[in-house]
């Protein structure tokens, strides 16, 4: 089997294309759709899977153009039994088609078999699922994430491993010190170490980092000390994590990371729908916005530093 393009480098390239480092996030609730297709799907979850596939294509169809990369969250769907996971399929196709590229929110990571069996699912056109890239957690170990590096390897695909994560609580783990150092720092040694056989010709591996930007002084350490490790920015916007916070992770080129956002793209939807508005036009706003505030903060730190302006 011939190997697709490295991942990694799909996304520096994607990245460097639309000059704008941003994984927006699609986490549907009735919340965040309209009061009238909230109202319309009631308690039924059919009406409420076709109710989150529709918000979730006006979504897309918001962010054509402005962002590189999706990240579908898939809790939100499977909590709709069947229906939900057929919707989060026909998401992904959706997705891709409209040139993104697709990150599976699943932070899987179990053992053999049941290892192997999620990669399947998840890497697999047949199953439905077919992200090009997932969330997993290597706090197991190496062999939990085996299953997903062959096909990475094999087939192009990529990864972003829990390192960092944006929660409040990730320090009662994360900061627990061993030999010296926390947790979460021998985790992003590991991912590193991992991947480096994944590494494409922009010199990142397809094995990345999720590290949160509620967390600035870590990612920042993080990205000095793994200047190559692809990184998955998430709690920014909604969780508090600001431009200015994300963009000492971002290379010469500001590139290297994608920063994802859900709630801060999203919320613009239903308000923008409830008062008469158009729901994609406002997300196509939302994520200018957001994008515009990633190159204004990358250029102010480009200035204090001394170093050319080359977003």
């Amino acid at each position: 089997m011939m190997a697709k393009q490295n991942f990694a480098d799909r996304v520096i390239a994607r990245t460097l294309e639309l000059a704008s480092p941003i994984a927006a996030g699609i986490d549907p609730r009735p919340d965040l759709l309209s009061s009238r297709a909230a109202a319309a799907a009631g308690g039924s979850h059919v009406r409420l899977a076709r109710a989150y596939e529709r918000f979730a294509l006006d979504v897309l169809d918001g962010l054509v153009g402005v962002v590189p990369a999706v990240k579908v969250q898939i809790a939100f769907y499977e909590a709709l039994g069947l229906p939900g996971v057929a919707a989060y399929a026909r998401t992904l196709r959706a997705a891709k088609e409209r040139g993104f590229l697709v990150i599976g929110d699943v932070k899987r990571g179990d053992i053999g078999p049941s290892s192997q069996a999620y990669a399947d699912a998840h890497f697999g056109a047949a199953a439905g699922a077919d992200a090009d890239a997932l969330t997993v957690s290597p706090y197991l170990g190496r062999d939990t994430i085996a299953p997903f590096l062959v096909r990475c390897r094999e087939e192009g695909r990529g990864l972003f491993a829990l390192v960092r994560t944006s929660n409040p609580s990730a320090p009662e783990v994360q900061d627990l010190v061993a030999g010296g150092r926390p947790i979460y720092e021998h985790v992003a040694g590991l991912v590193e170490e991992w991947g480096r056989d994944l590494r494409g010709a922009e010199g990142y591996s397809s094995l990345g980092a999720v590290v949160g930007a509620t967390y600035p002084e870590e990612l920042a350490a993080i990205r000095s000390r793994h200047p190559r490790l692809l990184i998955l920015v998430p709690g920014y916007g909604a969780q508090g994590g600001t431009a200015m916070d994300v963009v000492a992770a971002l290379d010469a080129r500001a590139a290297g990371i994608l920063v994802a956002s859900s709630r801060g793209i999203l919320r613009a939807y239903r308000a923008a729908e409830d008062r008469g508005a158009s729901g994609r036009d406002a997300v196509h706003a939302a994520a200018l916005e957001m994008r515009d505030q990633i190159r204004a903060a990358w250029d102010a730190r480009r200035r204090a530093e001394g170093g050319p302006r080359e977003a």
